[in-house]
């Protein structure tokens, strides 16, 4: 009887360090590269439903935009975008599953885009910054990768 009660507790460490294993391996990274070199800038470890954003100032109509992505099923997701003036290069009608919302501060928030990409592409800014928001952390893309880099996420 002791030497099954050994082997089952045996059998049991060997099962949750596998699974313990197993979750290490699947855990999902953020990185955040240089689409002309290869270069990776950053990676962050990111779960379901990690919610990332970047903000910058519209080159056109000179207001702060954010775009905020969240990570579903193993995809980058367009979760909403947050801006504060219409105009030129910014978005003005609102598409089929699409809401329009305020928020507090009378900011217009877009959401309903579901829409998935397999990288998401930004050119960071020479004039304004561009900034990043991740689990709290606030990051300039003109201090991590230079003004003008041409800049993806993408998960790996």
């Amino acid at each position: 009887m002791n030497k099954r009660f050994i082997t089952a507790v045996i059998a049991f460490a060997v099962t949750a360090v596998t699974i313990f294993l197993a979750s290490c391996s699947s855990a999902m990274r953020l990185a955040v590269y240089d689409t002309q070199t290869n270069k990776t800038y950053r990676t962050f470890e990111v779960s379901e439903g990690t919610e990332f954003s970047v903000e910058f100032i519209h080159s056109v109509n000179k207001s702060p935009v954010i775009d905020v992505y969240c990570i579903r099923d193993g995809n980058i997701v367009v979760d909403r975008t947050i801006y504060s003036a219409f105009g030129a290069g910014v978005q003005t009608e609102i598409e089929e599953g699409q809401t329009l919302e305020y928020d507090e501060d009378g900011n217009m928030v877009v959401s309903g885009f579901n829409i998935i990409f397999p990288e998401v592409k930004y050119i960071v800014g020479t004039v304004s910054d561009h900034i990043l928001r991740i689990e709290g952390e606030y990051i300039s893309l003109t201090e991590l990768c230079g003004k003008n880099a041409h800049i993806a996420f993408k998960l790996r």
